[in-house]
């Protein structure tokens, strides 16, 4: 018994030990789980706390390009810092598609975001292969670090990827994960989103994309400089031929098909800086709207930028141009650098800007001379003179003496202005007219006596000339400066029948949701009565007809101008206009210099005038000035301002100012 009875014990002790052994194994394991559940907690909090919300995916608002379009609304040129193009899932082909997912995440359908067979899977494939041809990470990774992550290569950042990715896959459609990627990935050469590489790559939208054509480009997102087809294309092709491969692997297509496409010719566009026809003139829409609404809402928010310049005229305007330096430079054989020209048109009813060269090269010179160069206009200020005149009482059939003058002018070194004509000749007793048309300095001189320089000065301002003007009868030569736009805007007045248009550039403004940021609307002013208007209009027809700007007498239509030529050839210029367009041309040195003895504004500037108005009115029908009412015509002697019977000129006069007007046309004038 007392045998017995210890062996029980023995074993009950036993039995203890054990089951202590075990209930401390079993606190050991728990006392783990618990603290790698806080740990894992603790530093899944951590990995986490920084990651960003992903609320904002469904409003998906990536940097896209601001486009400009001109009149007929053809794409201009284009505004951005990442040169996307959005396009919706719907018109993206299913080919596309497979194309990417084969190549980047071919369980993409079927995973959560994140893919360990995936990582597994490229692990083996490169080893086999000898160096990296696939990665572990999926669409929706690439999604998540290209929204939210920087590209380092740490453990921290992989798994911050995969948090988020596996997140996303929760919150978002794959179709709409897709859309995430195929308008968000970067495809070389500067194209972001499979829009902006098709129309980059092929020259045509992501819709219209061919099978050999989608698996190129869906081979880049790895490599794109080293799989560029531009730079390396054998590497290309091998990368189109892998994909080619996944996708046949995938069963999205036959073996056939996969050949297929790999001898398919690619027909690339070679991606270059596009030649900018309206350099100038979008200079000028991209400073107005960077001024206006800063820069994050120009190169980030897809701005659709509506504006007035015709293509087909500004590109008349720029061979028009060249033709004229060139002819110029050829005559002269000059040695003081490129000649610079400039030339400004817009329609006469609404002040649209048609055409703007600013210059021969933007990339060399920035400046813009038909807005921002103030030059001495010489005798194309003198129109602005005529008018104030006509206004004033005088007629074209006044007469003043074309004879020596001179002129108190403390600046000269004897203290007297002695002003003389451009051939050093005097006419004596001139009419306006013929004065205006053969553009005497002396008689331009004298009107302004007569009229008073405050008078002109504010008469020139009332039309639309903003610069400074000098407070002596210099003013009458066009010895203060002013710009091209300037000129071309008083010169309007007239062809508009005494209504002053502003010239704008911009339509219409609209964001990517079809907001209206802005629209112009037209607006014109009446600031000269339409009748003193008509009357220079009707005389400066003559200069193309017999005076100083018969050079463009060619165009065979209607046409108001003037020349004009500053101090030892320094400065051509040429304005004209029909009833429906007028346009202006400058030519010049920047650094101030002759252009040469016999470089007179309408040997110089009127031929490059010419050479644009052909063309920008070929389609246009032939129109005449309309005349105002309150308008009569006289026949009067050239040459004494006289009315006669027979022969003379047909003139123009207010309704009571003709030479042979009665005593009650007068009273009828007084009343009108």
């Amino acid at each position: 018994m007392p045998l017995r009875v210890r062996k029980n014990k023995n074993y009950h002790e036993g039995e203890i030990k054990k089951l202590s052994s075990l209930f401390y194994i079993f606190f050991s394991v728990m006392v783990c789980v618990l603290f790698m559940t806080v740990a894992g907690a603790l530093g899944y909090y951590v990995f986490t706390m920084d990651l960003p919300g992903i609320d904002a995916l469904k409003d998906y608002r990536p940097s896209i390009s601001s486009r400009v379009y001109d009149d007929n609304n053809e794409l201009i040129d284009e505004f951005f810092l990442e040169d996307r193009k959005l396009v919706k899932m719907a018109e993206v082909p299913k080919v596309v598609v497979q194309a990417f997912v084969a190549a980047e995440d071919s369980r993409f359908f079927e995973h959560k975001g994140f893919d360990l067979w995936s990582i597994f899977r490229a692990v083996f494939k490169n080893i086999e292969a000898g160096h990296i041809i696939q990665g572990g990470s999926t669409i929706t990774q690439q999604v998540a670090k290209m929204m939210y992550l920087s590209p380092e290569k740490k453990f921290t950042r992989k798994f911050k990827e995969a948090i988020l990715a596996y997140k996303i896959d929760k919150y978002l459609t794959k179709q709409e994960i897709l859309n995430l990627y195929l308008n968000q990935i970067y495809l070389g050469h500067g194209t972001y989103g499979i829009e902006s590489a098709s129309l980059g790559y092929f020259g045509k939208s992501a819709k219209d994309l061919k099978l050999h054509e989608a698996a190129l480009l869906a081979g880049m997102p790895k490599a794109p400089t080293n799989y560029s087809p531009f730079i390396h294309y054998d590497r290309a092709k091998q990368r189109q031929l892998y994909v080619l491969t996944r996708m046949t692997e995938d069963k999205y297509i036959s073996r056939e098909e996969m050949e297929k496409a790999f001898t398919a010719p690619l027909n690339l566009r070679p991606i270059r800086p596009k030649d900018k026809m309206a350099a100038y003139f979008v200079e000028t829409v991209r400073r107005y709207v960077q001024e206006k609404y800063g820069a994050d809402v120009l190169y980030k928010e897809g701005l659709s930028i509506y504006t007035t310049l015709d293509l087909n005229m500004q590109k008349f305007a720029g061979q028009a141009m060249e033709r004229g330096l060139k002819e110029l430079e050829e005559r002269n054989k000059y040695e003081k650098g490129l000649v610079q020209g400039a030339l400004f048109c817009m329609d006469v009813k609404t002040g649209a800007i048609r055409a703007m060269v600013g210059g021969r090269d933007f990339n060399k010179s920035e400046f813009n001379r038909a807005t921002q160069s103030q030059r001495q206009p010489g005798s194309a200020f003198k129109p602005i003179i005529y008018t104030a005149a006509f206004d004033k009482g005088l007629t074209p059939a006044t007469v003043f003496d074309d004879s020596p003058i001179a002129v108190e002018d403390p600046s000269q070194k004897d203290g007297v202005w002695r002003p003389k004509n451009y051939d050093g000749k005097f006419m004596g007793p001139t009419t306006m007219r013929t004065a205006l048309v053969l553009s005497r300095n002396v008689v331009t001189v004298k009107i302004l006596q007569e009229i008073g320089i405050d008078y002109a000065t504010s008469y020139a301002i009332n039309m639309g000339i903003t610069s400074p003007l000098v407070n002596t009868l210099s003013l009458a030569l066009g010895v203060s400066g002013v710009t091209l736009q300037e000129l071309v805007q008083a010169y309007d007045v007239l062809a508009n029948q005494g209504q002053k248009a502003t010239p704008f550039f911009i339509k219409k403004i609209v964001d990517r949701t079809g907001n209206v940021f802005e629209e112009t609307i037209v607006k014109s002013e009446q600031v000269i009565d339409p009748r003193i208007a008509f009357l220079t209009t009707y005389v400066m027809q003559d200069v193309v007809k017999s005076g100083t700007g018969t050079r463009v007498r060619s165009i065979a239509r209607p046409v108001g101008a003037k020349t004009g030529t500053t101090n030892d050839n320094r400065d051509a210029w040429f304005i004209g206009f029909t009833p429906s367009l007028i346009a202006g041309v400058w030519v010049g040195f920047d650094k101030e210099a002759s252009l040469g003895d016999q470089e007179v504004g309408g040997r110089t500037a009127a031929p490059i005038w010419l050479y644009f108005m052909e063309k920008a009115l070929e389609k246009m029908p032939v129109e005449s000035f309309p005349v105002p009412d309150g308008i009569v015509f006289e026949r009067i002697d050239p040459k004494t301002g006289e009315s006669v019977s027979e022969r003379g000129i047909s003139e123009a006069f207010l309704l009571g100012t003709s030479p042979n007007s009665s005593f009650a046309d007068e009273i009828k004038s007084f009343f009108r």
